[in-house]
């Protein structure tokens, strides 16, 4: 056993299963499983790579306490020969890692293969994207959802409009839009010093961070670069499911790359406007961005095309602006550049005293419990039925 820490009746431990990688962007997962790991062991399983060698998992233990397991696979295994293998690696990993009981907690219901074998006290769907819609979803992702809203015993949603077309799937639904650490943001205030690659970006700049994907506006970006030469175009993240040779360029547009968590505020800081410059597809129809709040954590205006779950409520209470156009979204950043920012931040600040991941991840974990209860009840009822 590699347990490494003592575990009390109030310890909640989790075996995650997801999509993502743990140190791609820090994000949904990474917020919530950091604060599940100051109360119990988490281990957090990514999907697998492909080697030459024998199969294995690779534990290391994250600075935030979480345990990132990778599976190793050899190349050119069948596919019924590499899900049997798989299982028992994660089988393996899960006996030498996690104390029971545990939760199995899933953000992808492609991972059902794999996790047969477990034994959880309570299975969690943290539905946080409509998985199906995005470019390279696997055909057999609507079918596998299916059947994980059969398996779970509670499912949390990452947005409002996520929450209204899945409740009707399962009984126990409950709509988890996303939060904010508002003191890691809050920090872009008073940031002075523009970090080297941006420091010689002239002023005004539009700003945005997060994952470069299909889910972006690449003809509202490069319309709004060619409308506002004078205005400059600061893009961060990673790029995801894109050419990079298609993306817009301009001497306006600067492309600075990923950036550590920990670094975002001092990038905010020498923003003037923040943006979401998203496409209206498939993609975005059900997407929460989590960095709208966290714009205004950093005291920044945010202009946003029309995605629902931004509108809803920041739109509706005054703290965004909504545009699509070209000619729309530069009228939008002109109001913005031109608003009372004390004013702004003030309504901002208010709004978001209602929010908090350490709220978010208390209110979730409430709910497991509840639902753990009430599986084990049904169990010794259904024990007893059967004596």
């Amino acid at each position: 056993m590699k347990f490494g820490k003592k575990q009390s009746a109030v310890d909640m431990n989790i075996v995650c299963v997801s999509h993502l990688r743990w140190n791609f962007v820090f994000q949904r997962p990474q917020h919530l499983l950091t604060r599940a790991a100051r109360e119990g062991c988490v281990l957090y399983v990514e999907e697998p790579t492909y080697t030459g060698g024998a199969p294995r998992v690779d534990v290391t233990v994250h600075s935030t306490g979480v345990r990132v397991a990778v599976p190793r696979l050899t190349a050119g295994l069948d596919g019924r020969t590499e899900a049997r293998v798989l299982e028992q690696l994660i089988i393996d990993v899960v006996r030498d890692h996690v104390p029971s009981p545990y939760v199995l907690w899933y953000y992808t219901p492609m991972a059902l293969p794999f996790t047969y074998g477990l034994h959880p006290t309570t299975v969690v769907f943290d539905c946080m994207d409509e998985l199906s819609a995005f470019a390279g979803a696997p055909e057999e992702l609507r079918d596998r959802e299916d059947e994980l809203f059969q398996k779970a015993d509670v499912v949390f949603t990452g947005g409002q409009s996520l929450y209204e077309a899945k409740r009707n799937r399962h009984s126990n639904v409950h709509a988890f839009p996303s939060s904010v650490d508002v003191k890691h943001f809050a920090r872009a205030r008073s940031a002075t010093a523009d970090p080297a690659d941006q420091v010689a970006i002239p002023r005004i700049r539009l700003g945005f961070f997060g994952v470069i994907d299909e889910r972006m506006d690449y003809d509202l970006i490069r319309g709004i670069a060619g409308a506002r030469p004078d205005w400059h175009l600061v893009l961060i993240g990673p790029t995801a499911k894109v050419d990079r040779a298609m993306l817009p360029r301009a001497r306006n547009i600067h492309y600075l790359g990923q950036k550590a968590y920990e670094e975002l505020p001092r990038y905010i800081a020498g923003w003037d406007v923040a943006i979401l410059p998203f496409a209206r597809n498939d993609a975005t129809r059900f997407i929460s961005p989590t960095k709208t709040p966290e714009y205004l954590a950093a005291g920044k205006p945010v202009v946003s095309t029309s995605i629902r779950d931004v509108v809803r409520p920041y739109g509706l209470r005054g703290l965004a602006r909504i545009a699509d156009t070209v000619a729309d979204f530069a009228a939008a950043v002109e109001a913005a550049l031109a608003e009372d920012a004390i004013d702004r931040m003030r309504a901002a600040d208010a709004f978001l005293t209602q929010l908090s991941w350490d709220g978010t991840w208390t209110r979730m974990r409430q709910l497991i419990e509840q639902s753990a209860a009430t599986r084990q009840s049904a169990g010794a009822v259904n024990a007893l039925s059967a004596s």
